[in-house]
């Protein structure tokens, strides 16, 4: 199956989740509806897709006048030997989407750096706290809204150290 065919497959199996497709440096740029990205990952992962392996998870804070983030997702597939990336947009305000953990596992960790850096909510996840910053910290500070002269707050060092 040629890479137009895969994507074309792709996009009969996701029906309406799929907002556009595009390119980027030779490989498929697939645009999600947010409220749809875990059921498309999930069939993602099926055959005959085989998309096994979540490369990466990022995000990025585009400061336009209505404010949106857009999460970045990196797949693979191992029988393929073919990259996919999937985009979904959110609002900046609230940015939410549901977890991918369940269906990788390094998708906890992944999930909980962008959290702690965009402050976007990954609903069902198990553990989402601040994984680079301290508990204390305030704010997001990869977000292009943040006060990069902001003084963070001092916290208090444990006994004995």
């Amino acid at each position: 199956m040629g890479p137009e065919t895969l994507i074309d497959a792709i996009r009969t199996k996701l029906g309406p989740a799929v907002e556009g497709v595009a390119d980027s440096c030779g490989d498929p740029v697939l645009i999600l509806r947010s409220d749809s990205v875990r059921a498309s990952m999930a069939a993602l992962r099926e055959a005959p897709f085989d998309y096994a392996v979540l490369l990466d998870l990022t995000c990025v804070d585009f400061a336009a006048p209505e404010g949106r983030l857009e999460l970045v997702y990196h797949l693979f597939s191992l029988s393929r030997n073919v990259r996919l990336r999937l985009k979904a947009s959110l609002p900046a305000a609230d940015p939410a989407v549901e977890t991918l953990v369940g269906l990788w596992k390094n998708a906890e960790w992944l999930e909980r750096e962008v959290f702690d850096m965009f402050g976007v909510r990954f609903e069902g996840h198990p553990y989402l706290r601040r994984i680079l910053t301290y508990e204390g910290f305030e704010g997001h500070p990869l977000r292009k809204t943040y006060p990069w002269r902001l003084a963070q707050p001092r916290i208090p060092l444990k006994d004995g150290e």
